[in-house]
């Protein structure tokens, strides 16, 4: 036993939980990428894409439900890091706002299994939390537009904020009820937003 191992450390502990790991992530990976192209794809069908046993996916997500969150987690990891970079670019307030918005329907059109999401109170909660940093980056854009003049300085930034963020659940909803294309939706988005942030 070396010094920096406790007595109940095997050296076939670790190298059992990295191949776990590696196991999650290739569900993970498999996941995204089959249910980009078929939504209800079932719990079976994620197996076979990852090259597992349909007990396997269930020892790591022990619901189709957690998959989903999974799967919305990663996503959402991956609009994050579009976003950081979409703020850095140079411009105004607005442009930036809608480069955000763009990013976030461009995922939501190549993913449309996110449609299945906030379903369930646990689903709508999680769904809130992926919201938090999206709200903080909006938040942090309203305000340099009203400082600038591009928006409406009058409201609370927060107040528009939740009614942005509303419109977008708006929008969310009519896609879901197939009354909307993503695209229609995604076009009366950016056309409400820009008329509740200029109005004055």
């Amino acid at each position: 036993m070396t010094a920096f191992e406790t007595p109940g450390d095997s050296p076939r502990v670790r190298p059992r939980r990295a191949d776990a790991e590696r196991s999650r992530a290739a569900v993970l990976d498999a996941a995204v990428r089959l249910l980009a192209e078929r939504p209800d794809a079932g719990m079976a069908a994620i197996a076979a894409a990852a090259d597992v046993t349909r007990q396997t996916v269930y020892a790591h997500f022990g619901t189709r439900d957690a998959l989903l969150d999974a799967v919305a987690d990663r996503i959402t990891d991956q609009a994050m890091a579009a976003m950081d970079e979409a703020e850095e670019k140079s411009g105004s307030a607005q442009d930036a706002l809608l480069r955000l918005q763009d990013i976030g329907w461009r995922l939501f059109e190549r993913n449309p299994v996110l449609l299945q999401l906030g379903s369930t109170r646990a689903g709508a909660d999680a769904d809130l939390a992926r919201h938090e940093p999206v709200a903080a980056r909006l938040t942090r854009l309203i305000e340099k537009g009203q400082a600038s003049g591009e928006f409406d300085p009058a409201p609370p930034a927060t107040w528009l904020v939740a009614a942005v963020t509303a419109l977008g659940h708006a929008a969310g909803d009519e896609v879901r009820a197939d009354r909307m294309s993503v695209e229609e939706a995604a076009t009366w988005l950016r056309t409400a937003t820009l008329a509740l942030l200029r109005s004055g």
